[in-house]
């Protein structure tokens, strides 16, 4: 028996996507015959029929569904080992695949990235920016080295992700400057329910911290007025700035705009019994603090480029753990 070859696998592989023999061919710059040879011989080798010819048409068979799940497998594993010898180079060269939710990659990533590539001038950083949960799947299925994420993982995938905090956050209830509360810098819990609200789709790790918080101060999102719903921060950053709605928003993202006045972050105070006031003015703040999570796979193959990152994420961690206890 010869076996299969990774090249009959690729070819088998483009055949099964396109479910088109010349579409295969013309995608990988063989020819036709090629294609056709390649999964002729794979059929004979092993006594099956991977695809059913219906007139002009292919239709995969169970067998080809099998291999094909498998061969992806393999491809990959082949793609990240080549990927680690090509980094027995003192980290001279190579990739690093980054997935990052988007107020991480707008506003914290990119000074990370900065101090990496000074280091390491070589590699090619890759980062796709999704939701949080776009990017714990994207995780999950191996699409990126590592992710980067304010939301938290779900169940469903804690088992197969890693994920350790590397900095923190605070989300800021934001108004404009035509919204009443400009003017009062601060409201009661109760008058949360009072105002029209901006929020973020449900898969954003901000959303997803707003509404614990609510939750946690006996609010249930029904009972806010919620006039906009958006995929963005910039999306919902502009709304309030031009409208009379309240938003639950980073603090990374309307740095600019508060210093400008154009934007004013609102302090909410929890006047509610038992909630730990502070005896100098009778109440206490109310704050969302959320977390931002790096996030791995626990059993996929990890490259020295991904290790590297980890480390000088986990690194800044720790100086400013350090610089937050000489301060106190």
């Amino acid at each position: 028996m010869a076996g299969m070859t990774l090249e009959q696998l690729k070819i088998f592989l483009a055949v099964a996507q396109n479910l088109h023999f010349t579409r295969a061919a013309e995608e990988l710059y063989i020819t036709q015959p090629a294609v056709s040879a390649a999964i002729h011989n794979l059929e004979q080798e092993y006594g099956v029929k991977l695809f059913h010819r219906i007139g002009r048409h292919i239709e995969i068979a169970e067998a080809g569904k099998l291999l094909q799940v498998e061969a992806q497998k393999i491809l990959d594993q082949v793609s990240l080992t080549e990927r680690g010898l090509r980094e027995l180079n003192n980290l001279q060269r190579g990739e690093l695949k980054l997935g990052s939710s988007l107020t991480i990659g707008n506003y914290w990533l990119p000074s990370k990235i900065s101090e990496f590539k000074s280091q390491y001038p070589g590699i090619q950083i890759d980062c796709t920016l999704a939701n949080a949960e776009t990017i714990c799947v994207g995780t999950a299925m191996g699409q990126f080295d590592l992710g980067l994420v304010e939301g938290d993982v779900k169940p469903a995938l804690q088992n197969t992700l890693d994920y350790e905090i590397v900095a923190s956050d605070r989300l800021q209830i934001v108004v404009g400057q035509k919204h009443p509360w400009f003017e009062w810098g601060e409201v009661d819990l109760s008058q949360l329910t009072q105002t029209p609200w901006v929020m973020r789709v449900r898969e954003s790790g901000t959303q997803q911290r707003f509404e614990e918080a609510l939750q946690n101060w006996g609010i249930n999102l029904s009972e806010l007025n919620v006039i906009l719903v958006f995929t963005s921060g910039e999306m919902a950053k502009a709304a309030i700035e031009n409208g009379v709605g309240a938003t639950g928003i980073s603090e990374l993202m309307v740095k600019k705009e508060i210093q400008l006045g154009t934007l004013r972050a609102i302090r909410v105070i929890d006047n509610r019994e038992g909630n730990g006031a502070m005896p100098t003015s009778g109440y206490a703040y109310a704050e969302i603090v959320r977390p931002f999570f790096k996030i791995k796979h626990r059993q996929r193959f990890q490259t020295a480029l991904s290790k590297v990152f980890e480390q000088m994420l986990i690194s800044s961690v720790l100086d400013s753990s350090h610089q937050h206890l000489s301060v106190i």
